[in-house]
């Protein structure tokens, strides 16, 4: 039996899993977070290191690895993560037996690993949307095209984050007479415990909120709309349409539009009560009959454990 390690390293948390040549997962392990662009390589290394302690209970040797981590992207990321993978071998703290080949080390951006855990093979879309978001596709000549992508100040269309910030903005036009009435501001006062919609500005501003916690208000507008509001319902569509043009974007980038292709929807906003995940596969099936969208098979840290298996093929 051959073993390999799949990691998936994000912003909150890193993934581990231990699998062997049969595709079966044999341990798998959690730490804190792993971009190292907002922790440091130190951090980062401690949180991979942790997962991989958790993931490995007994003495094991690894001939492959595969890395999808949050924020490589360049090559420079990338050889920043080559010396990091060289530390873990380099670790005694792990009950490891590294035989890896520079072959047999993939270390790659965490949508790809995304994809191919969703899909269960390396070919089709994911639509990754939860703090952020980002489109991803690879069709069968192994081309590739990203969409979005590029953080809270400059992209992010559809995500969590945006969502929020859209909710709050809608509720203090509406408490000014610029918006119509919505729900959104009792519901904002209830969650948050506000005497008045003002008190906003205490929160967001006074209290050093940053771009999770925003994020994370991201199911009162969803809930809202839920209940058949009409200013959240916009807020919802205009999301979809968001993440309904980036998909279309690579659609006609790099795939035949005579092809049957998967979209996995992975991430956090399409499990809401308010069907946005049904609004954007109604749309996308609209203008390509042969796309059937999904929900993921497999987390990202097993699709990270089948590309380090195909290193071994």
């Amino acid at each position: 039996m051959r073993y390999v390690l799949g990691i998936d390293g994000g912003g909150s948390k890193t993934v581990c899993v231990l699998m062997n040549d049969a595709r079966q997962v044999i341990g798998r392990g959690e730490a804190g977070p792993s971009n190292y662009q907002s922790i440091g390589i130190a951090a980062t290394l401690k949180s991979i290191q942790s997962a991989i302690h958790s993931a490995v209970t007994s003495m094991v040797t690894i001939e492959a690895i595969c890395l999808g981590l949050a924020g490589v992207g360049r090559v420079t990321d990338i050889e920043v993560v080559k010396v990091l993978v060289q530390e873990l071998q380099n670790s005694k703290l792990l009950p490891i037996i590294w035989d890896l080949q520079p072959s047999n080390i993939v270390i790659c951006n965490d949508a790809l690993i995304a994809l191919v855990g969703g899909i269960g093979h390396d070919v089709g879309i994911v639509v990754a949307v939860g703090t952020g978001s980002i489109v991803f596709g690879r069709n069968h000549q192994g081309d590739t095209k990203r969409v979005g992508g590029w953080g809270y100040i400059l992209g992010d269309e559809g995500s969590a984050y945006k969502i929020a910030v859209a909710g709050m903005q809608a509720a203090l036009k509406s408490y000014d007479g610029r918006e119509i009435s919505t729900s959104l501001v009792e519901s904002f006062k209830q969650h948050l415990r506000l005497t008045n919609i003002e008190d906003l500005i205490e929160v967001i501003y006074r209290r050093g909120w940053g771009v999770k916690e925003i994020a994370a208000l991201a199911p009162i507008i969803d809930l809202v709309a839920a209940l058949g509001d009409e200013v959240a319902n916009k807020i919802i569509d205009d999301a979809v349409q968001e993440l309904v043009k980036a998909t279309s974007t690579v659609i006609n980038a790099i795939f035949n539009h005579d092809s049957v292709l998967e979209v996995v929807t992975a991430g956090s906003v399409w499990r809401g009560r308010c069907k946005m995940h049904e609004r954007f596969a109604a749309s996308i099936i609209n203008n390509f009959p042969r796309v059937k969208v999904i929900f993921p098979r497999s987390e990202p840290a097993y699709g990270a454990g089948l590309l380090a298996l195909q290193k071994l093929s």
